[in-house]
């Protein structure tokens, strides 16, 4: 099943060939402040979403008519691992290493939808990076959880951009202006990914393919970074963690048009402005 929002925060299912606006079925309020309508629905999603196509407000959408958003708009953090590729070590020359330094958080605000443009800011001299990951969005409350018990907190994944300005300031600067955690196009449940330890990612821009990799070269692998974090920090319902980004990381500038592809989960094709 994919889930996503559409057309300024309508919330949406696609399933069995066919998409749905289940906002109004839902009972969701759009002007609701803060905007954490897909949060909620994520922490119950089974209970709320139980016979949702059958009720009488849920009406069919045609998906190639609605304008998507990005599927979680307010999450409670936003996770990211850095040099979590051994090549993508080398090639930075970083002494840095994601089961060595732990993970670090990026501002929500960073987070734009699959229609939204790459917005670079005016920074004369300095180069802004693409780093293709995959997004893994949590779906339980949790604390300490083992790799054992690990992927059972897993509610589905996304793609994900990370953007960088490099340089010498705080990672989480670097990474935290507005449009520079591009997000979706939905979050496909963690039932459809046959084998998260093996998720075939691809970055292009302009056509060029810049990054070609798979989860199964990952440093700390996917139950290993949801054991890191929840040792240093509650997870929640709707919590992102990027897992950081292969070998193949290059510069973007205005004009540029990025595509990102994961097998099982979707793609996005993003200017760059």
């Amino acid at each position: 099943m994919k889930l996503f929002r559409f057309n300024g925060g309508r919330i949406g299912i696609a399933t069995n060939g066919s998409a749905y606006d289940i906002t109004d079925a839902l009972g969701i309020d759009l002007s609701a402040w803060p905007p954490v309508q897909m949060v909620t629905l994520i922490a119950d999603f089974q209970n709320r979403t139980r016979g949702i196509t059958d009720n009488p407000k849920t009406k069919k959408i045609d998906m190639s008519a609605i304008r998507l958003d990005v599927p979680i708009e307010w999450p409670n953090k936003l996770m990211a691992l850095p040099v979590n590729y051994y090549e993508h070590k080398a090639e930075m020359n970083s002494p840095n290493r994601a089961d060595l330094n732990g993970f670090f958080l990026k501002a929500n605000s960073s987070l734009s939808g699959p229609n939204d443009p790459i917005v670079l800011p005016s920074l004369p001299g300095r180069e802004i990076h693409h780093e293709c990951e995959l997004g893994i969005v949590l779906g339980k409350k949790g604390r300490n959880v083992t790799r054992e018990n690990a992927m059972d907190y897993i509610f589905g994944y996304a793609c994900l951009i990370d953007v960088v300005v490099r340089g010498k300031e705080e990672r989480v600067m670097r990474k935290s202006w507005d449009s520079f955690c591009p997000f979706g196009p939905w979050i496909v449940t963690a039932d459809e990914v046959p084998d998260p330890s093996d998720v075939k990612m691809k970055l292009w821009v302009n056509d060029e393919l810049r990054q070609d990799d798979s989860t199964k070269n990952l440093i700390v692998d996917i139950p290993g970074m949801i054991e890191l974090v929840s040792k240093v920090s509650t997870i929640y319902p709707g919590d992102i963690i990027a897992t950081g980004t292969p070998s193949g990381v290059g510069p973007i500038k205005a004009g540029d048009k990025v595509r990102i592809a994961i097998d099982h989960v979707g793609e996005m094709n993003l200017t760059v402005k």
